[in-house]
């Protein structure tokens, strides 16, 4: 069947969106295809927004200026502590949570020599500088457990001032999980990362 061709180019749109393949990309603009104009323009209009989306110049979260809420907030600066994460949904996944209350800083990705990516590529250079000019005094990683996770949490914890503790945060088992269902690494990170009761 030939599809018009708005229909095509939307889907070939909502395909570049990661976990859309074609058959969800086909059933979302036949969705939106349902929808009044003024909704579609509507919708549109904010997709078009997405192009002038700033980011804070001290973290990397999203801003409406140089500085996010976050950055821009004292209580926040004066805990001392940066949570470190790959990725701004790994940062909102941790503001969700209600439980950290500092600083934030994204890295946008992991070490990976083999594809070119180095302390320059992800700012480690600025996480650094920005430790020693607030003079944070703990920095939480935060960073997804792998090889290149945990190389990126060793390259940042030798570039930091013997001052500065870091941490990272505990991986293991998750609420409700059973040991028979997960592998072999997590049950190991899970045994690393016990603490007395």
């Amino acid at each position: 069947m030939n599809y018009p061709e708005k229909i095509i180019s939307s889907v070939e749109h909502f395909r570049k969106i990661p976990g859309i393949g074609e058959k969800t990309a086909f059933r979302q603009v036949l969705g939106l295809a349902k929808w009044r104009s003024e909704d579609l323009i509507s919708f549109g209009r904010a997709m078009q927004e997405l192009a002038s989306l700033e980011y804070c110049k001290e973290c990397g979260l999203f801003s409406e200026g140089d500085l996010c809420d976050v950055c821009k907030r004292s209580e926040r600066i004066s805990t001392g502590v940066i949570c470190v994460v790959e990725s701004l949904s790994d940062c909102l996944a941790v503001e969700k949570s209600g439980q950290f209350r500092g600083l934030y800083h994204v890295l946008g990705g992991v070490l990976n020599p083999l594809s070119g990516i180095g302390p320059d590529e992800i700012g480690i250079p600025r996480l650094v500088a920005r430790v020693k000019r607030l003079e944070i005094k703990t920095l939480i990683l935060a960073i997804n457990p792998s090889i290149e996770g945990d190389a990126t949490s060793s390259y940042i914890r030798q570039e930091l001032p013997s001052e500065v503790s870091a941490e990272r945060i505990g991986f293991g088992m998750p609420m409700g999980g059973a040991l028979e269902y997960l592998d072999s690494m997590t049950i190991s990170k899970a045994l690393e990362n016990r603490k007395r009761i």
